[in-house]
């Protein structure tokens, strides 16, 4: 009978680990997309703009990773449209920055109540790998749902911090690709940037990895486009996987 996975060579010199939490603990990429492209679509139909938002390219390129108003700033501004930024409680809407990131946090919130979300395997049995090994880990989102999802997922008791948009808004850390988030979770496990791995989806994200000095840094392909590994490899990503579970032995390697 073969025994319990391990971790593999390039985890074990490490004291933690970071893990982003949309599209790498939490198959709720797809979900993010759906709401952002509600609510572009909406505002580039106001000025009849074409093409429609492209929810996987434009998705990765602008707004994966980055806080709703900075995703939301980049996207409208590479398609020419300079919105006011408007103020923190603008309601949902096309006129304002923040009023359409007020929309695509709408229509998320609606999406999660029907449909729900779920963690992916390989990462959940990582997690479960890290726990019994002693390994403290933690969750980082630019969203302010992390904490929602991984709670409705059943794997927020498989990590010892969760740094979120909400946390990020409290305590003024910038987003990816600044490394703060990352930082902040480093410190509330106690563990050194150094000592600390970060396994990231996410261009911003594999950029604030290396930027923060962490000791390994991880990219994580699901999507498995023509330069979408290169792509993660160009940001400053050690190593690309399709999946976290990747970073496992089974018990007879």
């Amino acid at each position: 009978m073969s025994g319990a996975p391990s971790l593999a060579a390039c985890l074990r010199p490490l004291r933690a680990v970071v893990f982003d939490t949309d599209g790498v603990i939490i198959d709720s990429a797809r979900l993010h997309a759906a709401a952002w492209k509600g609510a572009f679509d909406a505002c580039l139909r106001t000025v009849g703009r074409q093409p429609p938002f492209d929810a996987v390219d434009e998705y990765l390129r602008y707004v994966d990773g980055r806080s709703r108003q900075d995703g939301a700033a980049a996207f409208l501004a590479s398609r020419g449209m300079r919105l006011p930024l408007g103020e923190p409680d603008d309601a949902p809407g096309t006129d304002t920055v923040r009023a359409v990131a007020a929309r695509k946090d709408e229509l998320f919130t609606a999406g999660l109540q029907r449909d729900g979300v779920a963690a992916w395997p390989g990462t959940v049995r990582l997690l479960h790998a890290l726990r019994h090994e002693r390994v403290p880990c933690a969750a980082v989102s630019s969203s302010r749902h992390a904490g929602e999802v991984l709670s409705a997922a059943g794997v927020l008791e498989l990590v010892e911090a969760v740094v979120d948009g909400n946390e990020a808004r409290r305590l003024g850390l910038p987003g990816k690709p600044d490394p703060a988030l990352f930082a902040e979770a480093a410190r509330r496990l106690g563990v050194a940037a150094r000592d600390t791995a970060v396994v990231e989806d996410a261009l911003a994200g594999v950029q604030a990895g290396r930027r923060g000095g962490f000791g390994l840094v991880v990219g994580v392909d699901r999507t498995a486009g023509p330069t979408s590994a290169a792509d993660l490899r160009r940001s400053g990503a050690d190593l690309v996987v399709a999946d976290p579970g990747e970073l496992l032995l089974s018990g007879e390697d």
